[in-house]
């Protein structure tokens, strides 16, 4: 018996090497509707700073767990259905369970950015970057140990 499979290659809707597009880069609609992409906090603290110290990159509002392990992204509706980076990982919350609000939109998470300090939403090709640049400072400073 033979079975096939087809491997239709997955073109992510922004990339590291083009700059935001309009298109992929609404911010969360008003009724909360937009995804969170959650990486380890070492990787996301770094993103942080360096979307912080970027020239119009702007980061939005981003979530942390009370036991400090990960870090939440908010970014745009839709993003999750292209996201893969490696180490991160995108949910879909069509405007479920997080409310972009001053109050912690989860028990045992808090706002490390909150939305009325921040942009609502990061920019997901600006965020892929910022992500990749961190990956790459933390295994050059393990490197040095």
């Amino acid at each position: 018996m033979q079975t096939s499979q087809s491997v239709v290659p997955r073109t992510p809707l922004t990339t590291v090497g083009h700059a935001p597009t309009p298109e992929c880069s609404e911010p969360p609609l008003a009724d909360g509707a937009c995804d969170l992409v959650t990486v380890p906090t070492r990787q996301g603290l770094e993103a942080v700073d360096i979307l912080r110290r970027g020239a119009g990159e702007a980061v939005g509002a981003v979530l942390h767990d009370d036991g400090c392990k990960t870090l939440g992204f908010v970014v745009p509706p839709g993003t999750a259905a292209a996201w893969d980076v490696p180490g991160s990982s995108c949910t879909e919350t069509n405007g479920r369970g997080l409310s972009l609000n001053p109050e912690p939109p989860v028990e045992g998470s808090d706002w490390l950015l909150p939305p009325g300090e921040a942009d609502l939403a990061t920019d997901p090709a600006v965020l892929r970057a910022a992500l990749g640049e961190a990956a790459r400072i933390i295994e050059a400073a393990d490197s040095c140990r």
